[in-house]
């Protein structure tokens, strides 16, 4: 791959091209929401794409194996694909609220403190819902409480 390409790659946020702000532009305009909602379309809609790849995988795949260990390995790699499956699918039914929140017009602001969370980090993490700091704050609580 020639290098330009690959730097052209990387500057993709999930297959989109990250939102260029114009000089004195409102926060969460129209044209934001719309960006942060094609990125979250897109993200759920390729982890719907590997679900159904998982479903159809474990349907073509489950064997009934003579062999104890052979059955027992095919039951510990369809469980590890269950489990991250689950972990998708908690993701897109928080992808799906975050959505809600760009309909809602009440996307890209701060759970904890009511600041803006900001382009960048929204494209990084678009479910977010803490600014850096809150974030920041929160996982030393937790630390704390946990450790």
């Amino acid at each position: 791959m020639p290098s330009n390409t690959k730097e052209k790659n990387a500057l993709l946020i999930r297959g989109f091209v990250p939102y260029k702000e114009e000089k004195g532009e409102e926060y969460m305009n129209e044209r934001q929401l719309e960006h942060f909602a094609n990125i979250l379309n897109g993200w759920k809609r390729e982890l719907m794409e590997e679900v159904d790849r998982t479903v159809s995988y474990m349907q073509d795949e489950a064997a009934n194996f003579p062999d104890p260990a052979d059955r027992a390995s095919q039951e510990e790699e369809f469980s590890l694909e269950l489990r991250t499956r689950d972990r998708e699918r908690k993701l897109i039914k928080k992808i799906d609220q975050t959505l809600q929140r760009i309909e809602d017009e009440d996307y890209g602001f701060c759970d904890s403190c009511g600041v803006e969370i900001g382009i960048r980090r929204l494209e990084a993490r678009p479910t977010a819902t803490l600014c850096i700091d809150c974030k920041t704050l929160a996982e030393i609580k937790e630390k704390q409480i946990g450790g």
